[in-house]
């Protein structure tokens, strides 16, 4: 059996994520019926990670086994000839046996773009989160960086209950490790970026709508760190939307 690595961008738009759900599309179910169409064989698709609904990628990974024969330059044409063009395949390559895209995953980074403009044009509007509204930039801005650190980031994660494929991990750990947060105006969107060791379900979107909280006055930086030691997900502010979340790539 061969191990296939596969390298997606997808507009998740008109997706429920990633994650296959019943009688709802999400891009691994799109992915998994191409793959058996192009060889033959039904064969589970590994993602890096869950992106929710409306969650948008650049550089997803993703990985499978196959006796197909089809050279993997092929197999990535073969693939996009039958997938959606909401998904491409940037790349097929072969992984050396037993790689998995989610279990060996080492770093990821993220981007979510928050659109400042009093008009938000239509060509954009599936991917950026529009808020017109006053907000001090410039505290945001300075709050951003405190969530670097090991942190048990229990008050970012999600308050909905586990995915069955969550429930059966091994570690209920919610510490993480972020390396980098950066929140900066480019053009007329806020765009943060972080990068880090993995994600709790929802936590980057909760980060997002808390730095918001703290740009309206709200919450200040100073209370950051309290947040995060209350490990309540009542102490953070809210869930931003998914469209305006971007997953920009996975390291290993």
């Amino acid at each position: 059996m061969r191990t296939i690595k596969l390298t997606l961008a997808y507009d998740g738009s008109e997706f429920f994520g990633w994650q296959i759900q019943p009688d709802r599309p999400t891009v691994q179910a799109a992915v998994m019926e191409v793959v058996e169409v192009v060889t033959g064989e039904r064969a589970p698709v590994h993602g890096s990670g869950r992106t929710d609904a409306g969650v948008h990628a650049l550089a997803q990974v993703a990985s499978f086994q196959t006796a197909s024969g089809i050279p993997a330059a092929n197999l990535a044409k073969a693939l996009n000839r039958q997938l959606p063009h909401t998904i491409r395949v940037l790349a097929a390559e072969e992984a050396p046996a037993g790689f998995h895209a989610r279990l060996q995953a080492r770093a990821k980074s993220y981007r979510y773009r928050i659109y400042r403009g009093g008009i938000c044009p239509p060509f954009l509007w599936r991917y950026v989160h529009h808020f017109p509204y006053p907000l001090d930039e410039q505290q945001m801005i300075e709050a951003a960086p405190l969530f670097q650190g090991a942190h048990d980031f229990t008050s970012f994660a999600s308050a909905e209950p586990p995915a069955p494929d969550e429930r059966q991990m091994p570690s209920k750990s919610l510490v993480r490790t972020v390396f980098s947060s950066e929140l900066r105006r480019e053009g007329d969107e806020l765009v943060y970026t972080v990068r880090g060791s993995g994600f709790l379900r929802h936590m980057v979107r909760n980060i997002l709508g808390t730095l918001v909280e703290v740009g309206k006055g709200r919450m200040s930086a100073a209370q950051i760190p309290e947040i995060l030691a209350a490990r309540q997900r009542s102490a953070a502010g809210p869930t931003l939307p998914g469209k305006g979340l971007w997953l920009v790539s996975v390291e290993y």
